[in-house]
């Protein structure tokens, strides 16, 4: 039993000393090529129908595979928007002529990351694979346009209404805090894959090129555009500059 004990006794010293090395290592700068059981990752975002940034939060399963956590936060625009200039007097704010509402997506998602190649040296980079799913909430916040009317000298600020506004009577875009009281919710789901190429300089750090494609489906049709049929699912391709820290 004393030989046990003692047994344990130096297994657990020799982790707690390797453990011990390895920090110092890296509070010295060098690159040390250990198992990092956590990764947490931002960055910006850039996809067929808009801009967004994204968060990861992510844990070894096994030496390849990891479980993660992300949120993201985009804007979806609708590929038809073209953009018009008022060019009377007063004021003069471009707008998008047609366009109801102004659609910001957050996704929450759970998914899987897996290596497909690791870096057998420190310039390499390593290639990953991730799918994820997950529930959405697609807040759209109506478009307010300054609006001329008969026997009315100023413009008024009014909820876009593709029945009664023409393209002529339209003086421009309102403030964007117009429409807020407005705001609807359209719940839905995603379903995400990528492909991300990790070129950081050290292992404990991240900074990768990830692109792939998401597919986002709602129960209740999205509206965007006037003249326009609604959209209950939509395809984007995106592609994020990512950027974070591993550590054990």
């Amino acid at each position: 039993m004393r030989l046990f004990l003692l047994s344990i006794l130096v297994l657990l010293s020799g982790l707690t000393l390797r453990s011990q090395s390895a920090v110092t290592a890296l509070e010295q700068g060098q690159d040390i090529n250990v198992l990092y059981r956590n990764e947490a990752s931002g960055g910006i975002m850039v996809h067929t129908r808009g801009f967004g940034i994204n968060y990861k939060r992510l844990k070894h399963v096994t030496g390849t595979r990891k479980r993660f956590m992300e949120f993201e936060l985009l804007g979806m625009r609708h590929p038809k928007e073209y953009k018009v200039h008022y060019e009377g007097k007063g004021n003069t704010k471009s707008f998008y002529y047609g366009k109801l509402n102004n659609v910001t997506i957050l996704r929450v998602g759970a998914g899987l990351q897996r290596t497909l190649y690791g870096r057998a040296e420190r310039k390499s980079v390593e290639i990953r694979c991730s799918y994820s799913i997950g529930p959405l909430l697609a807040f759209a916040k109506p478009v307010y346009l300054y609006v001329f009317h008969e026997n009315i000298k100023d413009p008024l600020i009014e909820a876009y209404d593709p029945d009664k506004h023409q393209l002529s009577d339209i003086a421009g875009r309102a403030p964007f805090i117009y429409g807020f009281d407005k705001l609807k919710v359209h719940p839905g789901g995603f379903a995400k894959l990528g492909f991300s190429f990790d070129f950081a300089d050290f292992r404990n750090e991240i900074k990768a090129i990830e692109t792939g494609v998401v597919v986002d489906v709602f129960p209740n049709s999205l509206p965007i555009m006037a003249y326009n049929k609604k959209e209950q699912a939509i395809v984007t391709l995106y592609i994020s500059f990512v950027f974070g820290k591993k550590w054990f």
